[in-house]
């Protein structure tokens, strides 16, 4: 008795196991509804596994009960890329991308940590294809021996269905006849066609640019003599400047800058860009940003960065006025890159001097970055104006421990962080967290920003244009699941001259952008800027 007992609850477990595999959803929802419906797939496999005799039965139960197992770890990923990077997991562009999870993973946890976090990915992805296999084989056995009872299941179930789909029927806001694996399946076919299509037509695409033939004389001829500092602030979204819970202290940051700067003789204008990125992959939306086109994936990133299409710093050295030079504090192996950005010079993570801490991801805080940057670069004497590209990283999540700001005399080596490092959060307790990630967060981009403004308070002079913007938004746990993908983005200068050449641009006076002010794709900047500063368009096509 405890046998048969023990057999049929194994049998419900597993063909419970299969109808959820087929509702499994793709995206962060797991109501009650989402399980309660009729899978349509259910109904098909059981009229084939049926119909076999028993060696067909027991190879076509095994393989599909593989293929299912496979599907779930694929819907698992796009619920964790959702949650991440806003989008769906691409199986051909993103395998590299974990490599860098692991690397994200080590830096937050430790490596233990990370190694454990790794251990338990690898078994799922081993042990889920294996469970759904021996669920199909166990229910297949089952049907076969009461094969006229499951005949008039399968009737009764597939006339429901019908009616419930000719009907229209629903349960908590969805269909209740489901086809959802079947859509997935049409719907990662297409994804593989459009991305293998997206690569050929791309690669046409990076190689026609409006500037690529425009002679050095007419490359930003208003701008001649200024010293350019284009900047990203890690995951400075929208969110940071109109969420509930963020936006009261990053907008108090942002309205004290305003007026800090203003008493130093400095004046803003503020927009917004849509990011090609959203949560992560920051380089999509330096290279978007930079180049002109829509990056958006990391096949788009390879082929842009191996072309000639010109980027904004690589405008300025190609003028042969400026020099150009990156700071890149979170560049911690080979950059090639750097070529088809025109950088002179770049110092990355192990070349600014840096003794201190590091706080989780980031390298170094931003304000001992941006002191390197003075100190190193562009505070020197140099025949030329500068053209300068700087990324900063102290809002990178997880958003534990955040750097404070000290004296800018008592930078030093950076060991002056160490006490503040110890005293500051666990980043394993914020990133479990929605609550506490989203006032982290805001306090991050708050030191960003105070970091940033008060080194171009102190250091700033007439000559100084600085252009400084967000990469992409936070995650979804922080800007929430229907966050749009906008970033501010502010021009800041002394000369009254520069920001009347963006006088039409509609843009917000000061570092905070108006809710209604003009939103532009990301993409489309570098044309606008070069244009308004007195570029002239001469296409290169090939």
């Amino acid at each position: 008795m405890a046998a048969r007992v023990l057999g049929g609850a194994l049998t419900v477990l597993a063909g419970a196991l299969v109808v959820a595999s087929f509702l499994m959803p793709n995206k962060p929802d797991f109501r009650p509804a989402v399980f309660t419906r009729i899978p349509v797939e259910a109904l098909i496999g059981a009229v084939v596994l049926t119909a076999l005799p028993r060696r067909p039965r027991l190879i076509v139960a095994w393989l599909g009960g593989i293929a299912i197992g496979v599907l779930t770890v694929l819907d698992v990923l796009d619920i964790g890329f959702y949650q991440y990077l806003g989008r769906g997991f691409n199986v051909i562009l993103d395998w590299p991308l974990f490599s860098d999870a692991y690397a994200y993973l080590k830096d937050t946890l430790g490596g233990a940590g990370a190694l454990a976090a790794l251990v338990v990915a690898i078994a799922l992805v081993l042990v889920v294809p294996a469970v759904s296999a021996l669920a199909v084989v166990r229910v297949s056995n089952v049907m076969a021996r009461h094969r006229t009872t499951t005949t008039r299941t399968v009737l009764v179930l597939s006339m429901v269905w019908m009616t419930c789909t000719a009907l229209g029927l629903q349960v908590g806001g969805m269909q209740l006849a489901s086809d959802h694996t079947i859509t997935l399946l049409q719907y990662r076919a297409d994804n593989l066609r459009a991305t293998v299509r997206d690569e050929r037509e791309f690669t046409k695409t990076a190689q026609d640019d409006a500037f690529g033939n425009t002679p050095a004389a007419q490359l930003v001829p208003d701008l001649r003599g200024k010293d350019m500092v284009f900047t990203f602030i890690e995951s400075y979204g929208r969110s940071a400047i109109e969420d509930p819970v963020m936006a009261p202290g990053v907008d108090r940051t942002l309205d004290a800058g305003t007026q800090a700067l203003a008493k130093a003789g400095f004046h803003a204008k503020s927009g917004w860009l849509t990011s090609a990125t959203y949560g992560g992959s920051s380089w999509l939306g330096h290279s978007t940003f930079m180049s002109g086109l829509w990056v958006n994936n990391q096949n788009r990133y390879r082929t842009v960065t191996a072309s000639d299409h010109l980027t904004l710093t690589e405008a300025f050295k190609k003028s042969g006025a400026w020099d150009t030079v990156g700071i890149m504090p979170g560049v911690q192996k080979g950059w090639p890159e750097a070529k088809w950005y025109g950088l002179d010079k770049v110092y990355n993570a192990f070349q600014l001097g840096y003794k201190g801490p590091k706080f989780s991801w980031s390298t170094m805080p931003d304000q001992y970055a941006l002191e390197q940057f003075q100190q190193r670069v562009h505070g020197k004497k140099h025949d030329k104006p500068l053209a300068s590209f700087v990324i900063l990283t102290s809002s990178h999540q997880p958003w534990a421990p955040i750097p404070k700001m000290v004296g800018w005399d008592q930078l030093g080596d950076g060991s002056v962080f160490d006490a503040i490092q110890k005293a500051g959060n666990n980043p394993a307790d914020v990133i479990a967290d929605s609550a506490r990630s989203k006032e982290e967060y805001g306090k991050s981009v708050q030191y960003s920003v105070t970091a940033l403004t008060q080194w171009l308070e102190r250091y700033g002079n007439e000559d100084t244009v600085l252009v400084f913007l967000g990469d992409h938004q936070p995650i979804s746990r922080v800007s929430g699941n229907h966050a749009s993908r906008d970033v501010p983005c502010t021009i800041v200068a002394k000369d009254p001259k520069v920001l009347d050449k963006i006088a039409d641009w509609g843009w917000t006076d000061g570092l905070r952008p108006a809710h209604n002010a003009p939103v532009w794709k990301m993409s489309s900047f570098r044309d606008r800027f070069l244009t308004a500063y007195g570029s002239t368009p001469h296409p290169s096509k090939h």
